[in-house]
């Protein structure tokens, strides 16, 4: 049983971390579709498509259990506003041709983990961790004097989005119901964007027939690869999912170059070359750290 679990959860986390690889593909099928448009429709249609899901999976319990507590709704009113910000930024950044600022960001994600950790929640950073920050924030420093322009776009991302992580570590809800509150307090500040202060002068639904029915489906877009990850993360441990995380900004990267055919100055190759060789250190410290936790589980148990 628990290696058919493994091998669920394996699928599970590699087919989210696929999605969200290839999510940028998505978004530049949407253009000229201004950015706010697309990331207001995604938040609006999240709503119903997320609330089929936990009808399926009887989860609304949850969801009333998040609402009569009002320390969790305003924790979730703060996350609500930095996975905003975080849609936001990367689909300006991927629509802009800057899908290597991105994915940059997303390699940074862990890192920033890191560093909340040490400072919020006290948690010990071992040599090995400091290492890796410390080459980091070399690569983030050549991006000060080299790539100005796109290093908000990078900071942005992954600040926002560890932030983000650390709020819903802190609070007691599921990734799905509270996906589904997050967007159901965001969605009346999109509608009043669609309503009200969109540019009327473009379509509602996109100049072309086919952005209608990517606009339908923008709202699975947003759920089904994080529905994906919470499933798989429930299989695996998580030093295998701080892995797996990798792929989806390495399909970025990947597709920024080859496929977009974004620039990979000396700047941004020097940038790279430091997160990936923080990269490299971080997962030899979680693998380490894995190995050590199943010798002491070893220990106790015999």
């Amino acid at each position: 049983m628990p290696q058919t679990g493994s091998k669920a959860g394996y699928a599970y986390g590699l087919s989210a971390f696929l999605l969200w690889g290839i999510i940028p593909l998505f978004f530049k099928a949407m253009l000229p579709m201004d950015s706010m448009d697309i990331v207001s429709w995604r938040v609006v249609l999240g709503v119903p498509t997320i609330a089929i899901f936990l009808l399926a999976a009887s989860k609304w319990h949850q969801v009333k259990a998040a609402f009569a507590n009002r320390k969790v709704m305003w924790t979730l009113l703060a996350s609500a506003v930095l996975i905003a910000i975080n849609w936001i930024i990367y689909v300006i950044g991927v629509n802009s041709d800057r899908v290597l600022a991105t994915s940059l960001g997303y390699y940074l994600n862990p890192l920033f983990n890191i560093l909340l950790g040490f400072f919020l929640l006290k948690e010990r950073l071992d040599k090995l961790q400091w290492s890796a920050l410390a080459i980091a924030g070399a690569g983030v420093a050549a991006l000060l004097f080299g790539a100005l322009g796109d290093l908000w776009i990078t900071l942005s991302l992954a600040i926002s989005f560890a932030l983000y992580g650390l709020l819903r570590k802190k609070v007691d809800v599921g990734a799905a119901p509270g996906l589904f509150i997050e967007t159901l307090l965001l969605a009346p500040l999109f509608l009043l964007w669609l309503a009200a202060f969109r540019d009327t002068g473009d379509p509602l639904f996109g100049p072309e027939p086919y952005h209608f029915w990517l606009i339908l489906v923008s709202g699975a877009v947003t759920a089904v690869p994080l529905l994906l990850f919470t499933e798989g993360a429930r299989r695996l441990p998580y030093s295998t999912i701080g892995i797996l995380q990798f792929i989806a900004p390495t399909i970025q990267f990947l597709m920024g170059v080859f496929l977009f055919g974004e620039i990979f100055t000396p700047v941004r190759a020097f940038a790279f070359a430091c997160i990936w060789s923080a990269m490299a250190i971080y997962i030899y410290a979680l693998a380490r750290r894995a190995r050590k936790d199943r010798v002491i589980l070893v220990k106790q148990q015999a």
